[in-house]
């Protein structure tokens, strides 16, 4: 009796297809562009996810200098020497919360990092 692959490899096919669904033209229809298109995609969802990081670090860093911008007093890079200097461990993303939703707490903070320089 001899052994066929027909399950596996229907189960297989129905994988990739369904995970190409809503892909452009035959990318989605048919099975080699399909395998193709969902390597490259899973490839760029994977760096995408690194990439992420990176990008909302510099949209916080980009908040706070705006915020700095509008004190006129100092630049983004004083200000976070400054913090360091005072010994204040806020990430960037909480100075930026706080430079959108509480101006004065982010005042604050503008002050204490110019008298620690």
């Amino acid at each position: 009796m001899r052994v066929t692959y027909s399950v596996p490899r229907h189960k297989r096919k129905k994988k990739i297809l369904k995970r190409a669904k809503g892909f452009y033209g035959d990318k989605s229809r048919r099975l080699r562009m399909a395998t193709q298109q969902v390597d490259k995609a899973l490839k760029a969802s994977y760096t995408g996810r690194k990439d992420k990081k990176s990008e909302y670090r510099a949209l916080w860093i980009t908040r706070i200098n705006g915020a700095l911008s509008a004190e006129k007093t100092l630049n983004y890079s004083k200000f976070i020497n400054g913090l360091k200097k005072a010994e204040i461990t806020l990430n960037r993303k909480m100075i930026s919360e706080m430079a959108i939703k509480d101006p004065a707490s982010f005042k604050q903070l503008v002050e204490i990092a110019k008298k620690s320089l």
